[in-house]
């Protein structure tokens, strides 16, 4: 079964203005949705990845080199896509730029045999993948707008309200706070109130690296016993070796490790305990399963880390944690943010008690919505968008803003 033809859709869906340690969230978020065309009997299979502009670029630079070869010969692809990339290409860009194309690649694989992705992967060792509760601080609406329906959330009572309407609607059983937005004590404020409203819930905070080791060791100290982990208080291997030592909860990370080659140093130094995977960075669900192997062999816990997406990944996020044993922590997703505008035919993506359950169907198990598609194509190209800025949004309304990090 052959590649005949690369489609490359880049498509523009609605976005709350979800603040964070760069910024804003714009009110469309770029996206790239996949139609990997066969040779025989018309199969498609169905990728997603970023839809910026030189995301896009790379697509269409290795589209040609991927025609003709076996939709099995994910390493004979892999390297074509090298190859065709050439120089001066970032690691983490272009193990990306493969990632969607072997998404697609396992979902026509998945469709020849008759069975889901899960199967190709190993099998699923769970029926239904536990999500987390994303937590944004957040403005009404876009300035010029009206309020959306989640509302404001810019302090601990608002973040709660904004926890509280994530599990009414999905039945999250963990929470995730994006921090690095306001002064800590602020945000340290937040995740305890948190702990008293929902007592039962795993807590995170995510600062995105926005705080110096000293801030780090005074948050961890404040909120020793009540995290689950803390995720990237501040950048680089040594920076967060120093603050684990005196840390009461597993330090977590997708910024120091980011590849293969950057776990030994870490590991080494002891400046992380949980990976947060992600195969669209990783290179692929396989590649993402031997990161699983990795860190099992090292003692590292594996978490999954989320971006802006719809309902593609979700479906390719889905089928790789089922299907890795040692994925135990609630996954990372903005799906619930996005998922108005998802791609894919409703029905087969859904909530339980904040897990979806894994599709069953052949392939990834989902069924593109073309109109729906061509709608938000439609929108982007209306939109003239080319790249995610959320600094420059953010100083629309704030024209003094400094992303510089560590801020606190």
């Amino acid at each position: 079964m052959r590649i005949r033809d690369l489609e490359i859709t880049p498509i523009a869906f609605a976005d709350p203005p979800l603040l964070n340690s760069w910024g804003v969230h714009e009110p469309l978020a770029l996206r790239c949705v996949l139609q990997l065309h066969t040779e025989e009997e018309g199969l498609v299979g169905l990728g997603e990845c970023p839809g910026d502009r030189p995301a896009l670029d790379r697509l269409r630079a290795v589209r040609s080199a991927i025609r003709g070869l076996s939709v099995y010969a994910t390493s004979r692809i892999e390297r074509a896509v090298q190859e065709a990339l050439g120089e001066g290409i970032r690691p983490i860009d272009r193990r990306s730029t493969f990632s969607a194309i072997e998404v697609a690649c396992l979902d026509v694989q998945g469709k020849l045999a008759g069975q889901p992705v899960s199967e190709l992967l190993g099998g699923a060792v769970r029926d239904a993948v536990p999500y987390s509760a994303y937590l944004f601080y957040k403005w009404a609406g876009h300035p010029g707008q009206q309020p959306d329906d989640w509302g404001a959330a810019l302090d601990p009572a608002g973040i709660v309200e904004q926890a509280r309407q994530l599990i009414d609607r999905y039945g999250f059983a963990s929470i995730k706070l994006k921090g690095g937005v306001f002064p800590p004590d602020e945000e340290i404020a937040a995740i305890h109130a948190l702990r008293e409203a929902f007592p039962g819930h795993p807590l995170r905070i995510d600062p995105n690296t926005a705080w110096t080791v000293p801030t780090s060791a005074s948050v961890a100290a404040a909120l020793d016993g009540v995290l689950e982990y803390l995720e990237d208080p501040v950048a680089g291997v040594a920076e967060m070796a120093e603050v684990a030592r005196g840390a009461g909860m597993p330090l977590a990370t997708n910024m120091c490790v980011v590849s293969f080659d950057t776990i030994a140093p870490a590991v080494s130094a002891g400046a992380v305990q949980v990976v947060l995977s992600d195969h669209h960075y990783w290179g692929g669900l396989a590649r993402t399963r031997q990161l699983g192997a990795v860190c099992e062999t090292l003692g590292l816990g594996l978490s999954m880390h989320s971006n802006s997406h719809l309902g593609i990944s979700l479906a390719a996020m889905t089928h790789l944690a089922a299907a890795t044993p040692n994925l135990t922590y609630a996954c990372d997703t903005h799906y619930p943010w996005n998922a108005a505008d998802d791609v894919v035919v409703p029905g087969v993506l859904r909530f339980e008690n904040g897990s979806v359950p894994v599709p069953t169907g052949p392939g990834l198990g989902v069924t593109l919505d073309h109109d729906v598609l061509d709608r938000l194509h439609r929108q982007y190209a209306d939109s003239g968008r080319q790249v995610r800025d959320d600094t420059g949004y953010l100083r629309t309304v704030q024209p003094d803003f400094d992303p510089r990090l560590p801020r606190w």
